[in-house]
């Protein structure tokens, strides 16, 4: 399968691609409304005080008056506001944590230190889809996600499709997404998980429905066990250099969920969660120096015990993995 040929832009909740995120917008503009009625209010009654402070024949202010700005403007007008603004996002809050529809595509997401485990179900055999920070979803179709944490708390947000869910340890929570239209976003870890927080992103990809059924089809496959001599040997270095004791490749090694699902890491955007692109110079760059591009990252830089020809024959066998 190929991959997309758009670059995520930046995550921005001001791009809306879903109803979630259209009505967490909405329910922001509303909000930020509120209070700038309340700060513009406050600020005129600064300025005239202000104004009064520096007239050359200052007087005192009716009771009366001043009665009235204080109890008016500095209690009952905030107030209202407030809860209007209140009752206003209760009636939103339904909307926040939905039953899924029947027709829901479910996606399991694991938070790790610092990656996304990502499942799916295969619908033909019943089978579990590993595959990891990247999200395909079909477009016009909801998705539930269940999501929970390996180790410590991690945050899962895609501003552009709707709010953040905190992943927690032993725990699953729940959120229900879509987007419009096809497409792809950056995803963010929203919560402080540790020195390689900043480097935990993920992509969330929207294709036509069609599309998104042959992707699901081919991620189900095994890797080709028919290759070329060149790539033949990239496989073998991989499996006699124990890259099979973290990673699978399905139809390869032996099943290892330290790591990433590598079967088909060849279809993906980047590499290391939004560390680097993904293309084969990159892909040999990340297994030789992986501390130097994610200092603290559980997969050892391998430069210093493997040769150039054998890291670049990984890096091809790797990149057709799609």
């Amino acid at each position: 399968m190929s991959r997309p040929a758009a670059t995520p832009p930046s995550p921005s909740a001001f791009d809306a691609a879903g109803p979630m995120a259209d009505m967490l917008l909405e329910v922001s503009w509303v909000l930020i409304g509120g209070a700038a009625a309340i700060f513009v209010l406050v600020m005129a009654l600064l300025a005239l005080a202000v104004r009064r402070a520096h007239r050359n024949t200052p007087r005192a202010m009716p009771r009366a008056q001043a009665r009235w700005w204080l109890y008016g403007g500095g209690l009952a007008f905030p107030a209202v506001v407030l809860v209007a603004l209140f009752f206003y996002g209760e009636r939103h809050r339904p909307a926040w944590r939905p039953v899924p529809p029947a027709d829901a595509l479910v996606i399991g997401i694991t938070g790790h230190m610092w990656w996304w485990e990502v499942r799916y179900r295969d619908p033909a055999s019943g089978a579990e889809i590993r595959t990891a920070n990247e999200v395909r979803i079909p477009a016009g179709r909801p998705v539930y996600f269940g999501l929970t944490s390996a180790d410590v708390i991690h945050s899962f947000w895609v501003p552009a499709l709707g709010g953040k869910m905190d992943m927690l340890p032993g725990r699953v929570q729940h959120l229900l997404l879509q987007a419009d239209r096809p497409g792809a976003w950056r995803g963010q870890c929203a919560e402080y998980c540790g020195d390689q927080h900043a480097r935990m992103a993920l992509h969330v990809v929207a294709e036509e429905p069609a599309a998104f059924d042959a992707w699901l089809a081919a991620q189900a496959r095994p890797a080709s066990a028919t290759l070329a001599p060149d790539l033949a040997r990239g496989r073998d270095a991989f499996l006699a250099n124990r890259c099979n004791a973290c990673h699978t490749v399905r139809g390869v090694s032996e099943e290892s969920r330290l790591g990433p699902d590598l079967t088909h890491v060849g279809s993906r955007l980047y590499l290391g969660a939004g560390t680097m692109p993904n293309t084969p110079h990159q892909l040999a760059a990340w297994v030789a120096h992986t501390q130097q591009a994610k200092p603290g990252a559980r997969m050892p830089s391998s430069h210093e015990r493997l040769d150039e020809p054998t890291l670049q024959s990984i890096a091809r066998w790797l990149a057709q993995l799609r």
